[in-house]
């Protein structure tokens, strides 16, 4: 029998507890033994749970325990989960995590931390909750180049984006939705100002080409400042505002970014509703590949943890692709100032035909959308560099309104 224990009894690590009795007979299977989670390590105590027994509260005694063969984190945050997960992976535990901040921010250590002990650090709900997305990529695709991948990453924004466009709702109106709902935490910041779809983003470019970016270099732009207009000029294009992280290999080097844009119709990411992520990769052997499904929740995310509890206790882990990663050398991300883009842009406060005659002098061919509202310019640039662009834009009479870069 395998012994494990999980530090943090919350809605992913409560999961994974449940599944270990509830699935034990295919775990059994995948593993290659019997699972049994013997301590579970949280501040709280839980008098009412069927596993209150195993509750503690010093990690110490996982630490020092050696039937203790892995230990799953699913806290949450930076600390204490690097100085717990550390501890383990140096006495010789694997570890499984979902704690995307902790392995953007500090994946690359943990993993040679994990090599240099001989164990494995995985991490395959940090990423898309319950989507197979990671030991896709570092299996499946392992034999071929990730050259791009573009995706909707947060569930929480993709729920707001979806209600604004069904429902004609403000931004203001469909978060406080969501935060009813349990979609959105009383601090939806990390959520709506891009960052978790930030970690998320990073963490795909290292498993795409084994190198990880610093937090600093992958322009994040809030969603906050979407309007209802927004959503409706992107209807009005035929397709639909949704926040999208990005990777795309350029030259030896990559462009990594998160920012809201205008998806084209035909793209299968304009379709994607609700809490639903969906990840597109492009490859160089295979092309398009399109992964889809709950990116959160308490069983889609505690079945990503068991797969890689069962990958670590059954060795297959060591086939696969990327399992360290080192530190991205200087010029590797390249400033987003160079990317190029085309742009739907809003002016107001100006006569239309003046927006538009300069529009067509600082950009060139614009295109005009269809059905704008009296009283507004809305048309679409050509191919453009992000340095360029801002010039142009800033050069533009009356008060701009809104840029969206289109996918």
């Amino acid at each position: 029998m395998k012994k494990i224990a999980v530090i943090g009894f919350g809605v992913v690590g409560g999961g994974v507890v449940s599944l270990t009795d509830e699935n034990a007979a295919m775990i059994r299977e995948a593993s290659g033994d019997d699972v049994y989670v013997k301590y579970i390590l949280d501040l709280r105590d839980f008098p009412d749970s069927p596993y209150a027994d195993r509750v503690i509260h010093d990690v110490n005694i996982i630490i020092n325990d050696p039937e203790i063969d892995l230990v799953v984190e699913t806290m949450g945050g930076v600390n204490p989960a690097l100085a717990f997960s550390s501890a383990a992976l140096k006495a010789g535990k694997h570890v499984v995590t979902s704690n995307k901040e902790l392995v953007a921010k500090h994946g690359e250590e943990l993993m040679r931390l994990a090599d240099e002990n001989g164990v494995a650090y995985l991490y395959e709900a940090s990423v898309g909750g319950g989507i197979p997305l990671i030991r896709s990529i570092r299996t499946s695709l392992a034999s071929d180049t990730v050259t791009a991948v573009r995706g909707i990453l947060n569930g929480t924004t993709n729920y707001i984006l979806t209600r604004m466009r069904d429902g004609g709702i403000s931004f203001e109106e469909a978060l406080a939705e969501a935060q009813q709902l349990g979609y959105a935490e009383k601090d939806p910041s990390a959520d709506i100002h891009g960052f978790d779809a930030q970690r998320k983003i990073m963490i795909l470019t290292a498993v795409a080409t084994g190198v990880i970016v610093n937090e600093a270099d992958v322009y994040t732009e809030t969603m906050s400042k979407l309007t209802t207009a927004d959503i409706d000029a992107a209807k009005r294009l035929g397709g639909a505002v949704r926040l999208i992280g990005s990777f795309v290999r350029e030259g030896d080097g990559v462009s990594v970014s998160v920012c809201p844009r205008i998806v084209d119709g035909k793209n299968p990411l304009a379709h994607v509703d609700d809490v639903y992520n969906a990840v597109s990769a492009v490859t160089s052997l295979t092309g398009d590949v399109m992964y889809y499904g709950r990116g959160a929740g308490r069983y889609p995310t505690a079945g990503a943890v068991i797969s890689d509890v069962t990958a670590a206790l059954s060795g297959a882990y060591k086939t696969e692709s990327n399992r360290t990663w080192k530190k991205a050398p200087a010029g590797f991300v390249r400033p987003f100032a160079e990317s190029k883009n085309r742009m739907y842009i809003r002016v107001s406060d100006a006569s239309v035909q003046e927006v538009m005659d300069a529009a067509r002098l600082l950009f060139g061919d614009v295109t005009e959308v269809p059905g704008t509202p009296a009283g507004v310019a809305e048309f679409v640039t050509p191919i453009l560099a992000e340095e360029a662009a801002a010039k142009a834009i800033a050069a533009l009479p009356g008060t701009v309104e809104s840029v969206l870069r289109l996918l």
